[in-house]
């Protein structure tokens, strides 16, 4: 049996007797691809902030490659192999897009007026190749304030990476885009499996369907079920959870 790449286990999280995560159990294989849904208030972001090392658990234990991430700080994490895009983009607006890339590539890190020069050619060879995996090659020497939100939004997965992760927490992708740029996040997001294990969490219901992946719902801060995303839209508990939610709100 193939060890987990990420295993949360009984992980909870308390604020103040408010328990934001409840015996959270969830395991990832290399090279999956795995979609988490769930209405506000599910855990989706502590979730997230528990597995990076942004916030300790109040119980149970993250496991990375068979080895705990308790008590590790943020940098540490990232540098063992666990990446993650927020929801809003975060790139350098005042450099192009072949300048954010070099800082991601680089290695090691340096500021960019000491890189500029000092690009190998395996790093400009990773540049254009991570340029043409997110469709920038014609946008190389626009900088990225100029881009679009779906744009902005491509180009920090793809200096996310530039990191060589192997594994990518990619927080609401597709907030804010059009249909188009839906449809081609997800199919970029489905290029990365294999070489990346990838997790995804969003709330439109389409764009997790396009990518055919797993999918585990969060509710009250535990995984509620776990399935293909017709085996979840057909689970009563599901259903409750939405619809139930939505008829309050009526």
């Amino acid at each position: 049996m193939t060890t987990a790449l990420l295993e949360l286990r009984q992980i909870s999280v308390s604020f103040d007797g408010f328990m934001a995560l409840r015996d959270l159990n969830l395991s990832l294989q290399p090279g999956e691809l795995r979609a988490v849904i769930g209405p506000n208030g599910a855990g989706k972001t502590t979730f997230l902030d528990v597995i990076t090392g942004k916030l300790r658990p109040t119980a149970g234990d993250v496991l990375f490659k068979g080895r705990s991430l308790l008590n590790k700080p943020e940098h540490r994490i990232a540098r063992l192999g666990i990446g993650r895009k927020f929801q809003s983009p975060r790139v350098f607006e005042n450099l192009t897009v072949e300048e954010n890339l070099a800082l991601a590539v680089s290695h090691p890190k340096r500021p960019w007026p000491l890189l500029s020069a000092g690009l190998s050619a395996v790093e400009r060879d990773r540049i254009a190749h991570l340029m043409g995996i997110v469709s920038l090659q014609q946008r190389a020497h626009q900088v990225a304030g100029s881009l679009s939100h779906g744009q902005k939004q491509w180009l920090e997965i793809a200096m996310l990476v530039g990191q060589s992760p192997d594994l990518l927490l990619v927080d609401e992708p597709v907030a804010g885009l059009t249909d188009e740029e839906t449809d081609l996040t997800a199919d970029l997001l489905k290029s990365l499996v294999g070489d990346h294990t990838v997790l995804v969490i969003d709330h439109d219901m389409e764009f997790i369907r396009r990518l055919e992946s797993q999918v585990s719902v969060l509710h009250q801060g535990h995984v509620l079920c776990e399935g293909s995303m017709d085996q979840i839209q057909s689970d009563p508990r599901v259903i409750e959870v939405y619809l139930g939610r939505n008829e309050e709100a009526a």
